[in-house]
């Protein structure tokens, strides 16, 4: 039979997926929903299904690609020629805000104390880094300030109110002046990168007081000031003749209600991250106020830098999830060679090996969050738990899980998600490499956070000087992970493997970081399955600590979709994502 000839049209539009939009974040993902259980944090359950849902909306989702594709704007001066160093963003960046503000995600465990707090924070962080992870920086860094201006009693007295509260007040007026607050952050320089204590900016006293609480005036540069639309920084400069770094809180406006003098050279041309402003800035005896003890500036701030590194593994593990759940939908929405992708088999063990992974990097850091609950000088009381004292051994192996997974998973889970979003890129095919779609934007956001806060190298030999400075800790982490192992071959002989990369010649050491660090978020994550369901657990353990065999145990990990047959494919992809 002759087709009917239809002038003006060359096609029609089939066997196109469409958009992902209108599911629950929170309700479709098993491991988030069983992690917040065992975390204690029950209790915010309906807050995380309720904004769940309204992230999986079209409206929330096209927010995203708003603030992306119009990227903030920097006006050096006024059309007087006044210096004002002002930022405009689209609309949809402030919303975004208000969204992530509304949630308490910038201050939950702090203002909400409670058993289980760090973890319900963190789980709906980890819900809004799926749609967009620009507005997470500003976020992350008002939330990390709170335990370091904490200790800074009269000024924070002064701070509470509006770093605590749940409104966005995007004006650019004097803090004393608004209803909200953020707080950023400036250590890099051009001559040191992650090595601050090169710094060469200088602070000298204002008047004859000095120290803790005095004022200063502050003059040099940042190679990268993170949001400088914050209404405050905190900074790292050398105070006097002093040999060390101390930490000033340098505010966007003088006392005087004029701008400070924190000048902008320029916004930064990014890779990704685009909806949010990160730039270098000049100081020309800019005020600040010394905070922590002088020529302490590291020490002050490195609580803050732990935090921002948590979050680092949540925006990593979250950009993961969001590849992952689009892969799945893509997969099942599209046919190729007469048979939808979800029903293919080398499909289902590509996307069966991404479920493993996200799965794992999910429970890796609901675990951390409960660390950093349960280790003293994190965020006040211990919420009815029993003193170091009388659980030492317990105390231990959380400060081991903060000090010393922390920067482990810091570079292991956010190495994998640069290679996790190219894979999942390549599910969808030629639409995943246009910006038109959200894989080209997921792709190019996965390296920020392997960079951010201490580049892979710099968090490995973090590791090792974690492990031994604090080896009581790491005794006591080891010996239960070797208790959790008794029975599982796999996990014994991976603690083995650990032990003598552990055990081995100091020089070697240094050379192995990266190894070790891998080795231990790896046994780490493991254990952590195994509270799950049994079928998760044996295929990441096998797959990724096994042996190598014939069957291909022991051989996963270096490309997604190399699982052997024996796991049951269709069921981990099917646990990942339930049908929307």
């Amino acid at each position: 039979m002759e087709r009917a000839h239809r002038p003006g049209t060359s096609h029609e539009v089939t066997n196109q997926a469409p958009p992902l939009a209108d599911y629950n974040l929170f309700t479709s993902d098993a491991a988030l929903t069983e992690s917040l259980a065992r975390a204690g944090a029950g209790w915010h359950r309906e807050a995380l299904e309720r904004d769940g849902a309204r992230l999986g909306t079209a409206e929330v989702i096209a927010l995203a690609d708003l603030a992306n594709r119009h990227p903030p704007e920097l006006f050096t001066h006024s059309p007087r020629g006044e210096r004002i160093d002002a930022l405009e963003f689209h609309p949809a960046w402030h919303r975004l805000l208000a969204l992530l503000r509304a949630e308490g995600l910038h201050a939950l465990p702090f203002s909400n104390p409670q058993p289980g707090a760090m973890a319900a924070r963190c789980a709906g962080y980890f819900l809004h880094a799926q749609i967009e992870s620009g507005a997470l920086c500003p976020t992350t860094m008002t939330f990390a300030s709170i335990p370091v201006l904490r200790r800074e009693h009269a000024l924070f007295e002064t701070l509470r109110e509006r770093l605590y509260a749940r409104e966005h007040d995007p004006r650019d007026i004097p803090w004393q002046q608004k209803t909200s607050m953020m707080i950023g952050m400036g250590m890099t320089e051009k001559q040191g990168g992650s090595d601050v204590r090169s710094n060469r900016t200088e602070a000298h006293a204002a008047g004859s007081a000095t120290g803790r609480g005095a004022e200063y005036r502050l003059t040099g540069h940042k190679w990268f000031l993170s949001a400088p639309q914050c209404d405050a920084h905190l900074v790292l400069a050398r105070s006097g003749a002093h040999d060390g770094l101390s930490c000033f809180f340098v505010p966007r406006f003088a006392p005087d209600g004029t701008k400070n003098a924190v000048n902008a050279v320029r916004l930064k041309n990014k890779l990704g991250n685009r909806s949010n402003a990160s730039s270098e800035v000049e100081f020309f005896d800019a005020y600040g106020v010394m905070i922590g003890d002088e020529g302490r500036g590291v020490q002050t701030i490195i609580e803050m830098t732990n935090y921002t590194r948590l979050d680092c593994v949540i925006g990593s593990a979250a950009l993961m999830r969001a590849s992952l759940v689009e892969a799945i939908h893509h997969a099942r929405h599209r046919s190729a060679f007469g048979r939808r992708l979800a029903d293919q088999p080398l499909m289902q063990n590509v996307l069966a090996d991404l479920a493993l992974e996200s799965e794992a990097a999910t429970v890796l850091f609901m675990r951390l969050a409960h660390a950093f609950e349960e280790t003293p000088g994190t965020h006040g009381t211990q919420h009815g738990a029993q003193s170091p004292e009388e659980r030492p051994e317990e105390r231990l192996e959380a400060r081991a899980w903060r000090r010393i997974v922390t920067p482990a998973a810091k570079f292991w889970v956010c190495k994998r998600a640069i290679a996790f979003t190219g894979e999942a890129m390549e599910v969808w095919g030629g639409n995943g490499y246009v910006e038109e779609g959200p894989m080209a934007r997921l792709y190019r956001e996965a390296p920020v956070n392997s960079i951010w806060e201490g580049s892979g190298n710099v968090m490995c030999l973090d590791v090792l000087r974690a492990l031994e400075r604090e080896a009581d800790a790491a005794q006591a982490l080891f010996l239960a992970w070797r208790r959790d192992a008794q029975g599982h071959p796999a996990l014994t002989a991976a603690l083995d493997r650990l032990s003598a990369l552990l055990n081995g010649a100091p020089g070697t050491r240094e050379a192995s970081a990266r190894h070790i660090a891998q080795q231990i978020v790896l046994i780490a994550q493991a254990l952590l399955l195994r509270e799950g369901p049994q079928a998760v657990a044996d295929a990441f353990i096998a797959t990724r600590l096994g042996e190598p065999d014939g069957d291909g145990n022991g051989n996963c990990g270096r490309v997604a979709g190399t699982l052997p047959a024996q796991f049951d494919h269709a069921a981990l992809v099917a646990r990942a994502f339930p049908a929307v």
